[in-house]
């Protein structure tokens, strides 16, 4: 099965550094095959004959903790996972000069609608979607200073998601389909 692996808190801020070539091959030392890595900020493409997610999970934590130097809190999305979120992007949500689309990938324990109810989005200010699996995140760059997204930082949610924007989680969506 195809999956990625989406490593948190990689290379953010100087924090955590970890090359990419060390962590693709602590995925290879692992056993993972056809290992990809995309931008340096923790993104891994990867197969595996392993079955059992969670096990799958604890395997690459334990993988990464010596590159990474810490705990390696990653989360896991195979294609279909993968293809159905990114789907779920509207088409116009881009990230660029005049617009700020991220996905927010949910841990299991936070992956409700709920959690967007509980960010609340600001009318008229940005857009948000939930989506099994992630919550899709869109502000006018001329309003970024105002997202709600940004009051998550700093609380307990945040401990439990990652953010990709848009554009690097399409392209993940290309990668695992190669």
């Amino acid at each position: 099965m195809r999956y990625v692996a989406l490593l948190r808190g990689i290379n953010v801020g100087g924090a955590n550094k970890v090359s990419m070539a060390e962590l693709k091959g602590a995925f290879e030392d692992a056993g993972m095959t056809g290992v990809r890595t995309y931008i340096n900020s923790g993104n891994v493409v990867f197969s595996t004959d392993i079955e059992d997610r969670e096990q799958l999970a604890d395997l690459l934590r334990t993988s990464v903790e010596k590159p990474a130097g810490t705990n390696a809190d990653l989360q896991l999305r195979d294609e279909g996972e993968i293809t159905a979120i990114v789907a779920a992007i509207p088409a116009d949500w881009t990230n660029d000069a005049s617009m700020k689309c991220d996905v927010v990938f949910l841990q299991p324990d936070v992956d409700s609608a709920d959690t967007l109810a509980e960010l609340g989005p600001r009318p008229g200010i940005e857009d948000a979607l939930y989506v099994p699996g992630a919550i899709i995140w869109r502000v006018d760059r001329e309003n970024a200073t105002r997202s709600r997204l940004t009051r998550m930082v700093g609380t307990p949610l945040y401990s439990r998601v990652t953010v990709r924007n848009c554009n690097t989680a399409r392209k993940l969506f290309e990668l695992i389909r190669e």
